[in-house]
């Protein structure tokens, strides 16, 4: 299956072609730490754009838009898995890591898209998924195959069963998108035979990190994508790579709710670390400082900071922070927290608001706090949007590294109406998992025109994977381009300005100024971020110029009136 480049192009292992046209530096940092303060971009490929019209987002597609990213002002771009698969898990099932699944297109295409962006200054970072393969993948098919005997099954959890005739799984454990994390598998000759583990979907079978033959494969695959030029890996399910030995029983139902609270026996095991070095080793060999980014979901930012000692990976996901509501206690609280947790092992804090995981936030600011990250109402969509780019602002303000997800610029809406006979989240179709609503956030985005599918595909009025609604046609990319009050064009703003001044992007420490209840006021250098977080107006003395607000903001007299839901920028 696997698609061998090097029979067609320049040897895989020459990466200093792409080395010598190695993007700039990001902003603010040195080639050495680049993504200290890098604004990285998420691409979901079958979401983005679609260049053949087939209805499906494709690597041909991302490559004709890497213009848009850079004058968008982003560092980098990563992009969500685009392996052959399945597609039982929209790509996060990959049957094989070294191959481009032909509805994305082939490995020439990826070459040429990460030649384009390395050519535009920006750097590519690719989904790495190894927690679990697909089921289709050859060394489970073989094992299935080949039965009990099979030496291959040492690479994956298989169990015997419990109960008189092994016919009940071999722990309590429960998948991530619901019931039991075991099913069981029949015989060569037709027989029941043992269980296999999976967090995720039953086609999503968990590797056996104790093997030694599956960090051997994922080494040849962390090198296959260097040699052709990637700048880093973003790392899914980073926590869940180690099982605690003889995989315990937890003892309870309802398991999810304990998820991001608690030490869970197949998450965040201390094991996963020695993976971890053992990867950077092979990071730190390359030019260019390629990076590892942990998707690493713990109980504490504390336990997240483990990620990212000085001989692991590069940088983890900030998931307290996006789970953080609109209310200027708590954010103050997650930043600081968040900032004291990472200076210790020297490493930069990101921040997030949204991802293909979550409902976008413009959706979930425009519902009341408290209902998590999966929402499915849409609430007020004129204070979600007003609250979304006062949080983006924020954001961009605060020290470290930002991601920023596609479409997010526009201030897309999550969309909540997605009728069930299209929805195609896998959780969506297993009871007691998560909320299944994951599609919301994945409708494709729209660039042009008064007709769906929007500039996404070629053709007007073409195919789209999701339907997209009638309004988004007043949020595309040539509706909001060139409109002074549009999110598009704060978002270029706000990057513009993040890039010009000094006292922005990387740094380790915010200074906290007085401020009034449900505001926030911190200073960096010559530069002051003020957060109206309330509904009702507030005034304060204004601390300089203003450079850029969410909203437009009232200087007078050397006092300025925060509107509500609201960010500012000054220089001081």
């Amino acid at each position: 299956m696997t698609q061998n480049l090097a029979d067609t192009t320049r040897p895989a292992a020459d990466a200093t072609a792409h080395e010598a046209a190695a993007p700039a530096p990001a902003t603010g940092g040195t080639s050495r730490d680049w993504w200290r303060d890098a604004v990285i971009y998420q691409v979901y490929p079958r979401s983005f754009a679609d260049s053949n019209g087939d209805g499906m987002g494709d690597l041909p597609g991302i490559r004709s838009r890497l213009p848009y990213l850079r004058d968008l002002g982003v560092d980098a771009v990563w992009l969500s898995p685009f392996y052959a698969s399945p597609q039982a898990d929209a790509g996060y099932d990959v049957a094989d890591y070294r191959a481009v699944d032909p509805m994305f297109g082939t490995l020439l295409d990826a070459d040429a898209l990460i030649r384009d962006a390395h050519e535009l200054g920006l750097r590519i970072i690719v989904d790495l998924v190894p927690n679990h393969s697909s089921d289709q993948h050859e060394w489970f098919q073989r094992a299935l195959r080949e039965g009990p005997a099979s030496p291959l099954r040492e690479r994956y959890h298989f169990r015997p069963g419990k109960g008189e005739n092994g016919e009940l799984p071999p722990n309590d454990w429960e998948s991530i998108f619901g019931g039991p994390a075991w099913t069981r598998t029949e015989n060569p000759d037709g027989t029941p035979g043992d269980w296999y583990l999976h967090l995720f979907a039953p086609e999503q079978p968990d590797f056996n990190w104790e093997n030694p033959a599956v960090a051997d494969e994922f080494r040849s695959i962390l090198r296959f994508w260097l040699d052709m030029g990637v700048d880093g890996f973003r790392i899914d399910v980073a926590h869940g790579l180690v099982k605690a030995p003889g995989l315990p029983d937890i003892g309870g139902a309802d398991q999810l709710k304990l998820l991001g609270n608690d030490v869970m026996p197949f998450f965040d095991q201390d094991g996963v670390h020695e993976i971890y070095r053992s990867w950077r080793k092979i990071l730190d060999e390359y030019p260019g400082r390629r990076i590892g980014v942990a998707e690493a979901w713990t109980p504490t930012v504390q336990r997240t900071a483990n990620y990212v000692r000085p001989d692991e990976l590069h940088q983890a996901f900030n998931f307290q922070y996006l789970g953080t509501g609109w209310e200027a206690a708590a954010l103050r609280e997650v930043i600081d927290v968040s900032l004291d947790s990472m200076r210790p092992v020297d490493a930069p804090t990101t921040w997030v608001l949204s991802n293909h995981d979550v409902t976008r936030h413009a959706t979930r600011f425009a519902n009341p706090p408290g209902l998590g990250t999966q929402i499915r109402t849409p609430g007020d969509r004129e204070l979600g949007l007003r609250r979304a780019r006062a949080a983006t602002l924020l954001m961009l303000a605060l020290p470290g590294s930002a991601y920023v997800y596609q479409g997010e610029e526009l201030g897309l809406p999550d969309v909540t109406d997605l009728p069930d006979e299209v929805r195609q989240d896998p959780s969506f179709f297993r009871q007691a998992g998560q909320d299944g609503y994951r599609d919301g956030c994945r409708v494709p985005i729209p660039w042009s025109g008064t007709e769906a599918p929007y500039g996404f595909g070629p053709v007007a009025g073409g195919p789209s994977w999701l339907p997209q609604p009638a309004e988004w046609a007043a949020l595309s990319v040539e509706a909001q381009t060139g409109d002074p009050t549009s999110t598009l064009e704060l978002y270029r703003s706000a990057l513009a300005v993040r890039r010009t001044q000094s006292d922005l992007g990387a740094g380790t420490e915010v200074e906290w100024l007085d401020a009034p209840e449900g505001t926030l006021a911190f200073r960096r250098g010559a530069f002051v971020c003020t957060v109206n977080t309330t509904g009702e107006p507030v005034r304060i003395p204004a601390p300089g110029k203003l450079l850029l607000s969410s909203v437009e903001l009232v200087v007078d007299g050397g006092e300025t009136v925060l509107a509500p839901d609201s960010t500012g920028w000054w220089a001081v």
